[in-house]
């Protein structure tokens, strides 16, 4: 069986990237560092890591660049690290497509409880139950269970951990309405951090772009005003 994939931690602090790193290994992840954002983008390509865990203020090329680079052609889940820890910077984080997003200063053993917590939600949380066929289906949408993918009609539907499980939860629902804090505990259970209502709104908006669809005029996501969101049935 080959080695997991390394997590890459990405920030310009010698001290922090020796700290996670210890902690990471700890815990036995094997881990590649880089200083600044396009050495970051570098190590990525060279090592297709599992997760990244990339800080906000960064040289060369600051985390927001790195993360909107990295989603132009990859899933791959992040943790957002900032010393800014203002709504507007983690709505910023999200809405580039970060994973999850934990303000310095940090303790370490969180940083493990949340990376833990987003590779199960990338990896291990969208499995096939006994009678699963293995797939979903939402008009022209089918999500393949076995390899976590998506496809619209013939077109694969690149979304990261958390827009796949959203998007299996609203299914899942069949129609129901499903509230913003039972969204919040459907995807970030055990781990989830300073989650707020706004946090699911941006998923849902970058699930819709991804799928082609539209919140006046929805094909797939409903949005129901005062209450949440639900699937728009065929």
């Amino acid at each position: 069986m080959q080695p997991a994939a390394p997590i890459l931690v990405v920030d310009d602090d010698a001290k922090i990237l020796a700290l996670v790193r210890t902690y990471l290994e700890r815990e036995g992840f094997a881990v590649v560092e880089a200083g600044d954002g396009l050495a970051a983008l570098v190590a990525a390509e060279a090592h297709s890591p599992q997760l990244v865990v990339l800080d906000l203020m960064l040289p060369e090329l600051d985390g927001i660049g790195v993360l909107h680079r990295l989603r132009a052609s990859s899933g791959v889940p992040v943790l957002m690290l900032s010393a800014r820890g203002a709504t507007g910077d983690r709505i910023a984080g999200i809405a580039q497509g970060a994973d999850d997003y934990l303000p310095k200063p940090f303790s370490p053993a969180e940083l493990v409880v949340r990376v833990h917590a987003i590779l199960r939600r990338s990896g291990g949380d969208v499995v096939r139950r006994p009678g699963d066929r293995g797939e979903l289906r939402l008009g022209d949408v089918r999500v393949d269970l076995d390899r976590h993918e998506v496809w619209r009609g013939d077109q694969l539907v690149p979304l990261t951990g958390v827009e796949l499980r959203l998007l299996v939860t609203l299914i899942e629902a069949d129609g129901r309405v499903l509230t913003r804090d039972v969204l919040i505990d459907s995807l970030y259970a055990g781990g989830g951090g300073d989650v707020f209502d706004r946090t699911i709104d941006v998923h849902v908006r970058r699930l819709r772009e991804k799928l082609g669809d539209a919140a006046d005029n929805p094909r797939y996501v409903a949005t129901v005003r005062g209450a949440g969101y639900r699937t728009v049935r065929s």
